[in-house]
């Protein structure tokens, strides 16, 4: 028998915590997200630029086969390889795993003011559609979702 669990969502204010919380904690990756990961990984690039053989990895991985390390740098190369696998490749090669989500421009908070301006253009539009079916279109749109928008952010 499966039991269903219903999620409550996060109330405001430790919604607005929780974002000021990740902005400090991505605040060291934003840097990175520029950064271009070496074209064959950055196993083999580590790898290569400390001199450890594929066999010496190898042993150190506590496997035998040289492939082995090279079918784990074309996983990475390709976005396939598991976290679990290159947590193991890092520290073998004496490197820690940094691992985080960082938005693609600005910041959390413009993510989520990106997010409430979609949802409020979306029953903004809604509306607008079905008033104009019934002939009762009003306009005003854009001032319209901006006030959607700050009132779904203050719920938020």
């Amino acid at each position: 028998m499966n039991k269903i669990i219903e999620v409550k969502p996060m109330r405001p204010e430790f919604r607005r915590l929780r974002s000021s919380q990740l902005e400090r904690a991505l605040t060291p990756f934003l840097a990175a997200r520029d950064s271009a990961r070496p074209q064959k990984g950055w196993i083999r690039a580590i790898r290569e630029a400390t001199g450890v053989t594929t066999r010496e990895m190898a042993e150190r991985l506590g496997r035998k086969a040289p492939s082995l390390v090279s079918s784990l740098e074309k996983s990475e190369a390709e976005y396939r390889i598991s976290l679990g696998s290159l947590r193991e490749a890092a520290d073998v090669l004496g490197c820690h795993l940094v691992y985080a989500l960082v938005p693609k421009k600005g910041n959390v908070h413009e993510l989520l003011e990106q997010r409430a301006r979609t949802k409020a253009s979306e029953n903004v539009h809604a509306v607008e559609h079905s008033m104009a079916l019934e002939d009762q279109a009003v306009g005003g749109i854009d001032e319209k979702i901006e006030e959607q928008t700050k009132r779904i952010l203050k719920r938020t």
